[in-house]
């Protein structure tokens, strides 16, 4: 036993028996990683021998170029690789768990945008065994510290070398094409990044990911006019005729957009200990003058928030990797609501925001899009325990935006976003008068207790509009922007929705936010329609009478008649009334079974299909190419940002100028008396 051992240790103590067991320890840990931190969905034979497998072609190529450079070097690099390929699965980890995707060049570019407050989320969402990313390299250390393994001085032969570079090179292209034989198109068609990781690998995605990106770069820099003849066309073609019943009916009102961060559809009319978890919203969701969709789903990926804001004011999808307002906000041309609403109607916009300008970008993209106001962090006192997570709680920040609310001249298009129902979902205790849930899930349980006083803020707000004069000319247009719950949290998920399991189809159904618009007199109901984010954009501005069929918007107006019913979701799947394809797989909408499709099924859903991906791949180009600055829609003045400056002076004394030109305002409407907010906000007592 002694010389058998003693034999193997010496195998290991030369340079290739050193290499091999790095790649051995690697290997296990990414295969780990994979079964225990991502959902990949393998399924069959072949999947899961591509899952198993393809940690090594791209191991064996970057850990072999250590095997180029002679002595103690060799062993160096080794650990110094490992050490930054351990730390890409260790950030993919954290990321995946909170997100369900996978890090983007794009996320990482404009993480100085994004990452302001990412260090309480991070403390959250990590814990300790994640480190067992970096425990061979630990092992390895020990190893030739103590002189179990010894370092092999010899020279290596290059040939030896250049034939695992070979070797790596030749097993990619195997592994690509077993990918490719099981998933037609895979680095084509695909919009989900988990099939590039499931087939390929996370090295071989960050590869694929680097040359979307340069491509990206590129693609601006090329294009021209001509490109925007197909996007024109497929518009035409898809253009549908506004709902007479509803257009123009509320035509010269305020806008109101409130952004209800995180925020599902199940928690309508949800209890907790027979309690309503959002009792005003439910009255606002059922309202007779208020417009609700029951079928209405989020449409974002890997910009979260800032993918729903993209599409609410832009009818425009996010990428399919970072977030096109950090990415492209500050430099692509625009045709969005506040500058439609302005040239075609004569609004004054303006965006509340109780957190850093920079956050997603927004101070420079919503130059772009014609936000004449941005009232955000240096507009709002701030004091202990004012804040938490990502910004001002929502009670004191409606509070504090009233003041600004009622200089604006009218109509007005004024969007405030909410904060306090942001993962990580925490609430002081002097906040928190709504129990829990009991899943036993950490991240999940607080979840309604932040829903319940995002509930409570929205009621004080709703009863300073009505106090103020301005509830009764007005649209109010509440809508979540993105689930709160990801789900990578399926036991909780069933928990809640009273279900033994989770199956894809429940999971996809989870993706439904509430969409609500109220005004008085609105002949309002709860409407079945299908439709998204992207859908807000006409719907809105036909409600509004405000003509848009020149622009280029990839959505279409809820109410109308005729409007294609089939909701695409960012990594190219969908739903409809009849059908919802999630990856390879077709279920019926309305009883949620798998179905085994016919050949005259099959038509229609690869007609279904084409569309989805006609309309993602178009709308990519027109932000990718910047489009825009090639086309002008009759009537519409393209953006210039240096119109706007959202620094404090400038903007009061732009108000104050305002008041006295305009007269317009709730402020001067009512004889310049500031009117009071009530609130029960404990801070402010």
């Amino acid at each position: 036993m002694a010389n058998f051992f003693k034999r193997n240790m010496n195998w290991i103590n030369t340079r290739m028996g050193f290499f091999l067991l790095t790649i051995v320890l690697f290997w296990a840990k990414t295969y780990i990683a994979y079964q225990t931190e991502f959902t990949l969905g393998a399924k069959g034979s072949v999947q899961q021998f591509l899952l198993f497998i393809n940690p090594v072609p791209a191991a064996l190529l970057v850990f072999g170029i250590a095997l180029y450079f002679r002595g103690r070097l060799a062993y160096w690099l080794m650990m110094i690789i490992n050490v930054l390929e351990s730390t890409w699965i260790f950030a993919n980890v954290l990321y995946y768990r909170e997100f369900s995707d996978f890090l983007s060049f794009g996320i990482m570019k404009g993480s100085s945008d994004v990452g302001n407050n990412l260090g309480k989320s991070l403390a959250q969402i990590t814990h300790v065994y994640d480190f067992f990313v970096y425990i061979d390299i630990v092992i390895l250390i020990i190893l030739l510290v103590t002189h179990v393994i010894r370092i092999d001085p010899r020279p290596f032969k290059r040939r030896y070398a250049f034939a695992i570079t070979v070797l790596s090179f030749g097993l990619m292209f195997a592994e690509f094409g077993m990918a490719n034989a099981d998933r037609s198109g895979l680095l084509t068609r695909t919009f989900d990044n988990n099939y590039i990781v499931k087939y390929m690998g996370l090295n071989e995605y960050a590869a694929f990911n680097a040359y979307q990106t340069q491509k990206e770069s590129a693609t601006r820099a090329s294009a021209n006019a001509s490109d925007m003849k197909s996007v024109l066309k497929y518009l035409k073609q898809n253009r549908v005729s506004p709902n007479v019943s509803y257009y123009g009916k509320e035509k010269g009102k305020n806008v109101f957009i409130i952004h209800l961060e995180s925020f599902q559809q199940f928690l309508i009319d949800y209890k907790v200990d027979g309690k309503e978890v959002t009792p005003t919203l439910n009255k606002f969701y059922h309202n007779q003058n208020t417009l609700s969709f029951d079928n209405f789903y989020n449409q974002v990926a890997q910009g979260k928030t800032s993918d729903a804001e993209m599409m609410l004011e832009n009818s425009l999808f996010g990428l399919p990797q970072g977030s096109a307002m950090t990415t492209y906000g500050t430099q692509n041309t625009f045709q969005a609501a506040p500058a439609i609403l302005s040239q075609e109607a004569g609004y004054t916009s303006a965006a509340f925001h109780g957190d850093v300008p920079s956050f997603w970008n927004r101070d420079n993209t919503y130059k772009s899009w014609g936000y004449q106001y941005f009232f955000s962090s240096s507009y709002y006192k701030e004091k202990s325990g004012y804040s938490i997570g990502y910004g001002l709680k929502d009670k004191i920040f409606f509070e504090q935006s009233a003041k600004y609310i009622e200089q604006l001249p009218q109509p007005f298009y004024a969007k405030l976003i909410t904060l306090t129902n942001h993962y990580p979902y925490e609430l002081d205790k002097k906040n928190t008068d709504f129990p829990a849930t009991k899943t036993g899930d950490k991240t999940v349980d607080p979840y309604v207790q932040t829903a319940h006083y995002l509930d409570q803020a929205f009621a004080e707000f709703l009863t300073y509009l009505k106090k103020v004069g301005l509830y009764k000319n007005s649209v109010i247009v509440a809508y979540g922007d993105h689930y709160g719950i990801s789900n990578n949290h399926r036991p909780a998920i069933a928990q809640l929705l009273g279900k033994d399991k989770v199956t894809n189809f429940d999971l996809a159904q989870f993706q439904k936010v509430p969409f609500m618009i109220h005004a008085t007199g609105l002949k309002g109901g709860i409407k079945h329609t299908y439709g998204g984010e992207i859908d807000v954009l006409p719907t809105l501005l036909d409600l509004l009478g405000v003509k848009n069929t020149d622009t280029v918007q990839f959505g279409q107006d809820l109410l109308a008649k005729d409007r294609n019913q089939t909701v695409a979701f960012r990594n190219g799947n969908f739903v409809s009334p009849k059908y919802t394809k999630i990856g390879g797989t077709v279920y019926d909408t309305q009883t949620g079974k798998v179905l085994k499709l016919t050949a005259a099924q099959k038509k229609v859903v690869a007609q279904m299909q084409n569309h989805v991906t006609t309309e993602l791949s178009l709308s990519d180009r027109v932000i990718y190419g910047d489009l825009l600055r090639f086309y002008k829609p009759k009537g519409f003045k393209k953006v210039d940002k240096t119109d706007f400056t959202y620094k404090y002076k400038p903007a009061m004394e732009k108000l104050a100028e305002a008041e006295k030109t305009e007269k317009t305002s709730a402020l001067v409407k009512n004889h310049n008396k500031t009117t009071t907010y009530k609130t029960d906000a404990p801070e402010l007592k």
